[in-house]
């Protein structure tokens, strides 16, 4: 039988069964991220050190972590390229947050916020660069290919959103070329690396790539959403800041292509900037609740969740795919 999104009866989805089932794995992963993140020059720690240690889950070298248990992995080797995936996705939240002006990360000030932008895109470079030597370390051409090229997926993906900002126009389809950039790719590669040291099959990797790709498309969906359904406390960063920013996320999408000409006016300058108010955010989570607009993005985001737990499928049943089938379930019931 084909498992499905919300098969669980009488509790929340979760994390912990993941993190149960690599704790031991993710304290050697720990292990080397303290270690490489070490410098002569007290600023690259400290800084490092503050989004590192900031409350995150995790999620992508755990996914790492995950993998390898599910495919029967016993080896080393994922320990310190999950430490290198941790890093590629921490150097793009230092880079991201600088590129945004966020003043918020995980309910936490932002390293740009404390030390300045120019200090948050030299560390996030410097790990960056102590990724790529864990990768080399590795020895494996295969897995620095993926890697790397996830890393240029990356921030191709943050600049064509960069490029979109503050248009109106922007559709769905570029949307979802965006978030499958700056998003899913990294989830995609933290999942199919495992198949590869692994040594396992093709058919194996791209089922782990499906995995983690349809995995962090779900995950992306649902945090637009909740910019628009949660607050600062629930989403670790400012409630509006994507409306205020003026990105075309798909709540908003789906609102302009529902509504009447002057929500469409409300929506372009809101999105230009002439519309960022407290009462027009308020404004806002009207419109995108009464044209179902957020009801549609997380029933988007249920539809890729089970892609990635569709993508599975071939694998035995067992602790690690209960723990990956729960992940998605935790992924998309954030919202609810």
């Amino acid at each position: 039988m084909t498992a499905t999104i919300h098969r669980l009866a009488g509790r929340a989805p979760s994390l912990d069964p993941m993190v149960q089932l690599v704790t031991g794995d993710m304290n050697c992963v720990n292990a080397v991220i303290l270690d490489r993140m070490q410098s002569q020059i007290p600023l690259i720690p400290e800084l490092a050190g503050h989004l590192i240690a900031g409350g995150g889950k995790r999620m992508r070298p755990m996914l790492t972590l995950s993998s390898a248990r599910l495919i029967g992995y016993t080896g080393t080797r994922h320990h310190r390229l999950a430490a290198a995936v941790e890093f590629i996705h921490t150097a793009t939240l230092l880079h991201d947050d600088v590129v945004d002006g966020s003043d918020l990360r995980r309910g936490k000030r932002t390293a740009n916020i404390i030390w300045g932008n120019p200090a948050s895109v030299l560390v996030g470079d410097f790990l960056f660069s102590r990724s790529f030597e864990l990768m080399v370390e590795d020895g494996s051409l295969k897995v620095l290919k993926i890697l790397s090229n996830a890393s240029a997926v990356i921030a191709e993906g943050e600049v064509n959103q960069l490029t979109a900002a503050r248009r109106v126009d922007l559709g769905e389809d570029r949307y979802l070329d965006i978030i499958g950039a700056k998003t899913a790719a990294l989830f995609a590669a933290a999942c199919r690396i495992a198949a590869v040291v692994a040594e396992r099959s093709e058919d194996d990797e791209a089922a782990l790539d499906a995995y983690g790709r349809n995995l962090g498309i779900a995950f992306q969906l649902v945090d637009d959403a909740i910019d628009y359904v949660s607050d600062a406390g629930t989403m670790g960063k400012d409630a509006g800041d994507d409306f205020r920013e003026g990105k075309m996320t798909l709540p908003v999408i789906l609102a302009y292509a529902r509504g009447d000409d002057a929500d469409r006016k409300f929506w372009k300058d809101a999105v230009e900037g002439r519309r960022d108010s407290d009462a027009d955010f308020a404004h806002a989570i009207d419109l995108v609740r009464s044209t179902r607009a957020v009801d549609d993005t997380l029933a988007r985001a249920r539809h890729y969740g089970q892609r990635a737990i569709d993508a599975i499928g071939r694998f035995p049943a067992g602790a690690a795919k209960d723990a990956m089938i729960e992940a998605v379930e935790f992924a998309v019931a954030r919202a609810y």
